[in-house]
């Protein structure tokens, strides 16, 4: 039975390189670090958005005298607290894929001992964005990525909240959807402004939701029937 080739015979010899494991190992520590201080970043402006909503929600509620326009801005403000937050997840995906990558091409062939799962030109990939960083995705995709994760939820409850009011604390009942319209105006604020702020909220919510669900993958995906039984021990 003839003997398996050597390692250093056929050139595969970086699995046994100290120098080169404790390299990308101290890589793959450092950038998981990162990514985790971006990730906590997420965490901070979706808790400025729920803590915004959560207050102004129930400072409306509070009294009959104020006006619905305070969802207005509560509106805006959320908005606001997304864009921050796309350009977050832009900059956690964009380290993200180098920890992907490390995952995929280093950790993988030390685990199964294969050197073959080395092959290709991912070394070259991760030097390119180390010496020229990039986005992996677009704006409009790291919005549509947040408000599926949770703006969603957000902007449902304050469109809620905001329907509500004015249902509960309009000076006439409301009707039909013109008295609904009408009910929208508060002084210097003409009812325009107000629904085409309501209706595009949910009109650019769920285009950009629709986007993002046709257009990219998820970052887990759902256990299916392909992965081993043990993983459910």
């Amino acid at each position: 039975m003839p003997a398996e080739p050597d390692a250093a015979k056929t050139g595969d010899t970086r699995l046994h390189d100290p120098c080169y494991v404790n390299a990308l190992s101290h890589f793959y520590r450092g950038e998981l670090g990162r990514i985790m201080v971006w990730r906590q970043r997420l965490d901070v402006t979706t808790t400025w958005a729920i803590t915004t909503s959560t207050t102004i929600i129930g400072f409306a509620f509070s009294l009959r005298e104020v006006p619905h326009i305070i969802f207005f801005f509560n509106l805006a403000l959320v908005w606001i607290m997304l864009w921050i937050e796309a350009r977050r997840y832009r900059f956690y995906d964009a380290f993200r894929g180098r920890v992907r990558m490390l995952e995929s091409h280093f950790l993988v062939p030390m685990v199964s001992q294969s050197p073959k799962i080395l092959d290709g030109e991912w070394r070259r990939l991760v030097c390119e964005d180390l010496i020229l960083p990039s986005f992996k995705i677009t704006r409009l995709e790291a919005l549509g990525r947040r408000i599926k994760r949770n703006y969603a939820f957000i902007f449902g409850i304050v469109l809620f909240a905001w329907t509500l009011k004015i249902f509960l604390h309009t000076p006439k009942p409301i009707e039909s959807f013109g008295d609904f319209y009408s009910a929208l105006a508060v002084q210097e604020l003409p009812a325009w402004l107000a629904f085409a702020f309501y209706a595009g909220t949910i009109v650019a919510s769920l285009v950009l939701l629709v986007l993002v669900l046709r257009t990219s993958s998820e970052e887990v995906g759902e256990f299916g029937n392909t992965r081993s039984p043990l993983w459910r021990n």
